[in-house]
């Protein structure tokens, strides 16, 4: 685990949040067709290949969806508050703490990853060493599936539902991703956009990556 400042933050954020947290967010995927359409997609293609990680999986209803979905997958998460949510709502999946630049996880361990916003509250320099280690631990051809808020800012919190905060929220374009995903060795396979859902989540646009990792 690593333990800077910025690290030690981001856990105690959403440690402090993860109730309301658990509240607004843990039935989101019922207001959000296409995300579940692209999870469907997801599944399909890693249903019979192995374990996959939903990661920085807050709550766990990616992980949730996915389990229904007959895929064997697991969670991991920064906030040990966030870990405790998931384990509660979901008894039938394991749920661990870990930092997605760090993993203690074996290279090729994971058939694919849903990484649904897990890369918002990173630096922009962090991004392609946490993508490195992704990509380490994705079988050969593994898939990734990895979501983001469209824009060029970084939204600073230092109050967040009621709750002291200190958090950036990192906004990245697509295409600049793209780039960094390839610079950490991956195949990007497609990129979606959409608009958001009014009244369901924060009024940004979304993205939407898919991409494998090259084989050895």
């Amino acid at each position: 685990m690593l333990t800077d400042v910025h690290t030690r933050d981001v856990q105690a954020s959403y440690d402090r949040v993860a109730d309301e947290y658990v509240r607004r967010i843990a039935d989101e995927l019922q207001h959000k067709p296409l995300d579940r359409q692209l999870l469907d997609r997801f599944a399909d293609r890693v249903r019979d290949a192995g374990l996959a990680c939903d990661m920085g999986c807050g709550p766990g209803h990616v992980a949730a969806y996915l389990h229904g979905r007959g895929v064997r997958v697991c969670g991991v998460d920064l906030s040990p508050a966030m870990v405790a949510a998931a384990r509660r709502l979901n008894p039938a999946i394991e749920f661990r703490q870990g930092d997605m630049r760090a993993l203690d996880v074996q290279d090729g361990a994971w058939a694919g990853i849903a990484a649904f916003y897990a890369i918002v509250n990173l630096p922009r320099g962090e991004v392609i060493d946490a993508l490195r280690e992704l990509r380490r631990v994705l079988q050969p051809a593994g898939l990734l599936l990895l979501s983001f808020h469209l824009g060029d800012d970084v939204l600073h919190l230092d109050e967040w539902w009621g709750c002291a905060v200190s958090l950036d929220f990192t906004f990245f374009q697509s295409a600049e991703v793209a780039g960094y995903l390839e610079t950490a060795g991956f195949v990007v396979e497609e990129l979606i956009e959409r608009a958001p859902y009014p009244e369901v989540e924060h009024q940004s646009r979304r993205a939407y990556i898919f991409a494998t990792s090259e084989k050895p």
